[in-house]
């Protein structure tokens, strides 16, 4: 029987996006730009994927944020509650805690929302935490992408901002202790203290706080955030993306899938895997009970309050400063107790911040780098991000002592003590063994590069020796250990009066302490000698086939 073979003819949807797409200048760009982003190349790597998970967080927080905003009302002033939860009946409250307990208990969905809201704000600050972690421990943030880890960093700040200022609104028990111990801090600040306190609650406490709280957490914060975003991946889209070395994968060049539709639909696939178990886990598990904690009250406070988690290492400084840091000077209390964690907390994050230029300026690096390294080919840099994180730790531990204390039945005064040790010797002790375990692994790689590894066959020789056979590594791996960087450390150089600057001599001393402890890599002569023992120079074989699916990986990600 004859067939229509016809092509079926264009829909009237078809031709209209067609000439729309082909005829007007918008539709060109947009088909400039689709075509761009299908010729762009993106390498694979799980640590690339942080940064959808806090996209996704901010959309969610964005889109539950704006539902939240037609029924919170940002009012200190006292009503008589009469909701849908009937113990709270007659209590005294604000108009925000009413509101939010009219949301959580008279609107249908706003407790999923309401919650939603706060799960994807606990999120947000740990996948930033993530991004960051692994953008140095690989090395990310070296030119030309220290702009970049600023701009990270920036996003950090303001979501801690508005986690901070999103935590004070529902105005309950707990809110209201937490603001407590801000006022308290504030008004510990010499000289500026009682204005800086009058500035931001509007009088005696609590004032008029939660009205200033709302413009930021409201308008200020989501518009910082929206700008630092589209900023980053504006800037990151200019530059070529970071890679780790593998086959084929040079600094000029990008090995990976094309950005368009494959890591695309695999970022798109991530987001909404993360926006949905964002709510269920909303719909499922409870977060801040504000109806269990009861209205805020100025003189009181709840017991065994915490912070969130991410403001924790905050309240951890302030809990280990030892009883009776201050003095009297120029008519004025000095509260050490408040300024010094207020120091020690903002040098650690001015630290941060700056360490790409830092480690810039010790090391003389002003290359372009889009190989990334492996943490423990920088033993240093590793050292130094592990007494952070340990340094972090304690102040985040520390945040519940008391907790710690009634649940493991010890004594207040040895949970501090131990967190304050730990604060003063814990980054030093984690910067040395970090440092050992670098360069043991370093040693590890270099005798894997010369001898290859062990297969576990022992062999007898003609006179009698019994050993065990040794198999060279893959292509694959040989690349990862051969790329590790080789620094040396900066000699002292005279100017043109023969004096050396005192800052030439600290850059030179620092960049010994960085470089001067480091295993030599394998010269190529010794990898060629290798080669020719094993017989590598023939065929590859079945010398690596531990590496094999990953070398057959990247050798179709170059094709």
């Amino acid at each position: 029987m004859p067939t229509d073979r016809r092509p079926r003819p264009p829909s009237v949807s078809e031709r209209l996006s067609a000439y729309l797409m082909q005829q007007t200048a918008l539709g060109q760009r947009m088909t400039d730009a689709i075509t761009q982003l299908r010729r762009r190349t993106v390498p694979t790597h799980w640590s690339n994927l942080f940064g959808v998970v806090s996209l996704a967080c901010v959309i969610v927080l964005m889109a539950t944020g704006l539902f939240l905003m037609f029924f919170y009302t940002p009012s200190s002033t006292l009503v008589e509650y009469d909701g849908g939860y009937s113990p709270l009946h007659g209590a005294e409250m604000s108009k925000a805690l009413d509101s939010t307990l009219f949301i959580s208990f008279d609107i249908r969905g706003g407790l999923l929302m309401r919650q939603a809201h706060h799960w994807a704000g606990l999120l947000l600050p740990a996948s930033l935490i993530l991004q960051l972690l692994s953008t140095y421990f690989t090395g990310g943030f070296r030119t030309p992408r220290r702009g970049n880890w600023v701009l990270l960093f920036l996003i950090f700040l303001v979501a801690l901002i508005g986690g901070w200022s999103g935590y004070a609104l529902p105005d309950d028990m707990l809110s209201g202790s937490g603001l407590r111990i801000v006022e308290g801090i504030v008004l510990g600040i010499p000289f500026i203290g009682t204005w800086l306190s009058t500035l931001l609650f509007g009088g005696e406490f609590p004032g008029e706080i939660i009205a200033h709280l709302y413009p930021i957490h409201v308008a200020v914060v989501p518009a910082l955030l929206i700008t630092f975003i589209a900023v980053r991946i504006t800037v990151a889209y200019s530059q070529k993306p970071p890679q780790f070395a593998g086959i084929g994968r040079t600094e000029d060049n990008v090995v990976g899938i094309p950005m368009l539709p494959n890591a695309a639909a695999r970022a798109g696939g991530l987001l909404f895997i993360v926006m949905g178990l964002l709510f269920l886990i909303s719909a499922t598990i409870t977060v801040s009970p504000i109806w269990l904690y009861g209205p805020a009250a100025a003189g009181d406070a709840s017991a065994g309050s915490q912070p969130d988690w991410y403001t924790g290492f905050l309240d951890g400084a302030l809990r280990l400063v030892p009883p009776g840091w201050e003095f009297v000077w120029l008519d004025h209390t000095w509260t050490i107790a408040i300024l010094a964690p207020l120091a020690l907390v903002g040098v650690f994050l001015v630290f941060v911040v700056t360490y790409p230029f830092i480690e810039s300026w010790i090391t003389g690096d002003r290359r372009e780098h889009h190989i990334l390294d492996r943490p423990r080919d920088t033993p240093t840099r590793t050292g130094v991000g592990v007494a952070g994180i340990i340094f972090y730790g304690a102040l985040w531990g520390a945040g519940s002592a008391d907790v710690i204390t009634t649940h493991f039945h010890l004594t207040l005064e040895g949970v501090v003590l131990s967190f304050q040790v730990l604060v003063v010797l814990g980054p030093t002790i984690g910067f040395i063994l970090a440092r050992r375990v670098c360069l043991a692994l370093q040693r590890k790689d270099r005798e894997l590069l010369l001898h290859g590894y062990e297969t576990g066959r022992i062999v007898r020789l003609p006179g009698g020796e019994y050993i065990e056979v040794h198999k060279p590594i893959g292509e694959y791996q040989r690349l990862r250990l051969t790329r590790a960087p080789d620094h040396t450390p900066l000699a002292l150089r005279p100017d043109e009066r023969g004096a050396v600057p005192t800052a030439q001599r600290l850059r030179a001393q620092l960049s010994r302490f960085f470089f001067e402890d480091r295993v030599a890599p394998v010269p190529e002569v010794a990898l060629e000698t290798t080669d020719h023992a094993y017989g590598v120079e023939a065929t590859r074989g079945d010398e690596a086939t531990h590496d094999d699916e990953a070398t057959h990986d990247d050798e179709r990600q170059l094709r």
